[in-house]
């Protein structure tokens, strides 16, 4: 892969300044262009909404590009880091992610399944700018995002079943299965298909520096089109019960400090180094919000009260995620972990603070 140093654009850094803009604009057209709800679900096949479809595709292609199947075989390495992220991911994160919907938010049934999809959907793409702006390893962080995008597909629909049968809400695992397919299975083979044609003709380099970042801005414009879409069919509501985003803010704000003190002090007690602990810090206590929207949409509609439950994993998303990178750095400076001083090497004196 091309070492092209990594770094947050204008638009990815002030990612929610735009979903706030989008969801004010979104609200807005609910209340100026009453009839668009209507215009929208006549866009659609099999009750699938057209244009939100596409969107919510573009969204997930880009994640797909970051598999890389050669970096799988390097599992047997440095297996104890991999081990400490999947676990975090797939029975820490999930499980806290239910006890929090358990806790603040009882009798809000599709709030709850918005905090049970952003909890049981490891992240497997902007964590690789996390972990580079943090210094980690980022052989790790590739190895990592390999691993959790094929994990998703064998995982994520009975963890979803799991968690939401233990609350007792029904859930159609028929359409959790044609979601997995579309929006994880689809992007993934074509995803593929792209990555070998494009490298084959243009070159590794040029795939990674130049064409990842361009579909990469094609997804944030897919996400915040979906944005505004959402907002605008249930701006009504919103506006009626203003509420509702503040109160499942606090399950995920609150599961996410739980989330990342146990990594912090589980790479800690296995005796992690700088680069490697950061890394598991951030994948492990990462979620993957556009598999959580998509799913949500696919279950309960564009306008429902789940999907907007999930745009809430995004609006905290950077700032959650720099604020864990600045954390890292910091325990690393004061000697939590070991060999901090490695990490600028390799790095330089980038970012220097």
């Amino acid at each position: 892969m091309s070492q092209k140093e990594k770094k947050l654009g204008v638009f990815e850094k002030f990612l929610p300044i735009w979903i706030a803009l989008c969801i004010v604009f979104g609200i807005f057209l609910s209340q100026v262009v009453p009839g668009i709800s209507e215009v929208i679900d006549a866009l659609q096949i099999g009750g699938i909404s057209i244009p939100i479809g596409i969107c919510l595709f573009l969204m997930m292609y880009p994640a797909m590009l970051n598999l890389q199947a050669s970096e799988l075989k390097k599992l047997g390495k440095t297996p104890k880091p991999i081990i400490l992220t999947l676990f975090s991911n797939w029975i820490i994160a999930p499980f806290v992610g239910l006890a929090m919907a358990r806790i603040f938010l009882q009798g809000n049934e599709q709030l709850i399944v918005a905090i049970i999809l952003l909890s049981s959907s490891p992240c497997t793409a902007m964590v690789l700018v996390w972990g580079w702006l943090a210094k980690g390893n980022q052989e790790q962080n590739v190895i990592n995002t390999s691993l959790n995008t094929v994990t998703i597909i064998f995982l994520y629909v009975p963890m979803v079943t799991l968690l939401t049968g233990i609350q007792n809400i029904p859930i159609n695992w028929v359409l959790l299965l044609i979601s997995l397919f579309y929006f994880i299975g689809l992007p993934l083979i074509l995803g593929i298909i792209t990555k070998k044609i494009i490298i084959a003709r243009k070159g590794e380099s040029w795939f990674y520096d130049t064409y990842v970042p361009l579909v990469g801005k094609i997804s944030i414009v897919a996400l915040l089109t979906t944005l505004v879409v959402l907002f605008s069919l249930n701006g009504k509501a919103l506006i009626n019960n203003p509420n509702l985003l503040l109160l499942v803010s606090v399950p995920l704000l609150v599961g996410f400090v739980i989330v990342l003190g146990y990594n912090i002090l589980i790479t800690k007690i296995f005796k992690l180094k700088y680069r490697q602990a950061i890394i598991t810090v951030i994948i492990g206590s990462s979620s993957h919000f556009e598999i959580a929207i998509a799913t949500a949409i696919a279950l309960y509609g564009i306008g429902s009260i789940a999907a907007l439950g999930t745009t809430m994993g995004l609006f905290w998303e950077v700032p959650v995620m720099l604020s864990m990178v600045y954390l890292g750095r910091y325990l690393g400076k004061i000697g939590f972990w070991k060999d901090y001083k490695e990490a600028n090497e390799v790095y330089g004196k980038r970012n220097k603070e």
